[in-house]
């Protein structure tokens, strides 16, 4: 399933953005969906996953707090709250499980969308 990540934008810090992540003309419901994130010069490292009938997620400690994942039939969305210099980055979203992320499983490639939070 190749999924598409957008939303993405600059934003000042303490401001606020919403990612979505979806495929075309494909229902998400079998799949747990994970976001992660790749900032300059670092390795890509986990934020939040939600399993597919969204009853469990997951939040790397960095953004618990501050991030709301959630999901319907054919969308998954990353709420960001209080946005912070440090999570300026690439994000993706991606078929990882919530299982595989906790455990640092990651992927590679795929198309993400900036998140740029600058003054």
């Amino acid at each position: 399933v190749q999924l598409q990540a957008s939303g993405g934008g600059l934003v000042q810090p303490g401001g606020s953005l919403r990612l979505s992540c979806a495929a075309s003309g494909v229902t998400l419901d079998f799949y747990d969906i994970s976001w992660t994130r790749q900032a300059p010069g670092k390795e890509r490292e986990g934020v939040s996953c939600i399993s597919s009938n969204g009853g469990s997620t997951y939040y790397a400690d960095s953004v618990k707090g501050r991030f709301t994942i959630s999901r319907d039939q054919t969308t998954v969305y990353l709420q960001m709250n209080s946005l912070e210099p440090e999570d300026t980055a690439l994000y993706y979203c991606a078929t990882i499980s919530c299982d595989g992320l906790r455990e640092g499983v990651f992927g590679s490639g795929g198309q993400g969308t900036q998140v740029t939070v600058s003054s």
